[in-house]
């Protein structure tokens, strides 16, 4: 592992500062599950880590009736997992927390931390020089591309790593960001970038830009979530495809239906074909096979991945079934 300064700033100003003068050359550590993987294989090499658990007022989970669940970047993901409020009204994300990695891991990963971890394809993780590093090459193209994308790829193919970004994007939630000085408030699903807009990262944050809240408006009485993962192996592992629903219905209708896969694109990817066919679909079982099979119709798979599309459309079906 090459050396590096270690920083404790004070508060946020602070650590914007250092970030946005330093640059690409000062990584910003909170839990460290992933950073300090990728600093040790050596995949990026900072020569200042700049650590935000030294700021105090960023892991507070609070809640206000009609308005909404606010939830400080640096809150672990299994304190997420275990919090009795959002188990209830926001099942989804206490979900999506409690499926993420093992429990040492949750208790020390932090929400930030975990939707901004960066890609697990081996090509960028091993010594190959693909695009996502600098190279001019996404090497799944014609390689091993068995965990890739099916939907959003080009030029690069990975699929986002975060089980968490997934059930946000779900319940509609807003990301706030600091430079120091003013804060701004993102959707999630626009905090996100596909390789089109950005083949080197995973989302807008810039040098000085740093996350300070991950806000999530309130839920109507009627409305239920869930998020189901399929994974490879039976211990904890990243999804191969996930789906996370928030659903308002009456009866046995549908009010609205937000469904958020997870595993298929290089960002949580919203369906918007199959959005439309949910508004108002009553819950038959008819109905609920007629979804699944539309789900993901414009994916274009490459030579191994193809198996994602049925699958896809399973976790669809079983969670509609599910929740209604």
């Amino acid at each position: 592992m090459q050396t590096f300064e270690y920083i404790q700033p004070k508060d946020i100003k602070n650590a914007a500062s250092i970030s946005e003068k330093e640059g690409d050359a000062a990584i910003l550590f909170a839990g460290g599950t992933d950073v300090l993987g990728l600093i040790k294989n050596y995949i990026i090499a900072p020569s200042k880590v700049i650590n935000l658990k030294s700021i105090s007022g960023l892991s507070e989970i609070n809640y206000i009736e009609g308005t909404g669940l606010k939830i400080g970047a640096l809150t672990t993901v299994g304190e997420i997992a275990d919090h009795a409020l959002i188990k209830d009204k926001f099942t989804v994300l206490s979900e999506a927390a409690k499926s993420v990695a093992s429990p040492q891991l949750r208790n020390v990963g932090t929400i930030a931390g975990n939707i901004c971890q960066r890609p697990r394809c081996w090509y960028f993780r091993e010594d190959f020089d693909c695009i996502r590093k600098g190279g001019d090459l996404c090497y799944a193209i014609g390689g091993e591309n068995k965990y890739h994308c099916i939907v959003g790829g080009g030029p690069c193919y990975i699929v986002h790593p975060s089980d968490i970004a997934v059930a946000l994007v779900a319940l509609k939630a807003k990301i706030t960001i600091s430079n120091g000085k003013n804060s701004k408030q993102v959707p999630a699903n626009e905090f996100f970038v596909l390789p089109v807009q950005d083949e080197h990262h995973e989302n807008i944050l810039k040098p000085g830009e740093i996350i300070t809240e991950i806000f999530i408006p309130d839920l109507h009485a009627n409305t239920r979530s869930m998020y189901i993962k399929f994974t490879e192996r039976s211990i904890w592992d990243f999804a191969i495809v996930s789906v996370a629903a928030v659903i308002s219905k009456s009866s046995n209708k549908l009010n609205s239906a937000e469904i958020v896969f997870g595993g298929v694109a290089p960002k949580p990817w919203i369906d918007e074909n199959l959005t439309r066919m949910l508004s108002g679909m009553d819950l038959s079982d008819k109905s609920i096979e007629a979804a699944a099979a539309k789900a993901l119709s414009d994916a274009e798979p490459m030579d191994k991945n193809e198996y994602k599309i049925p699958l896809a459309r399973n976790l669809v079906k079983k969670i509609l079934k599910s929740l209604r």
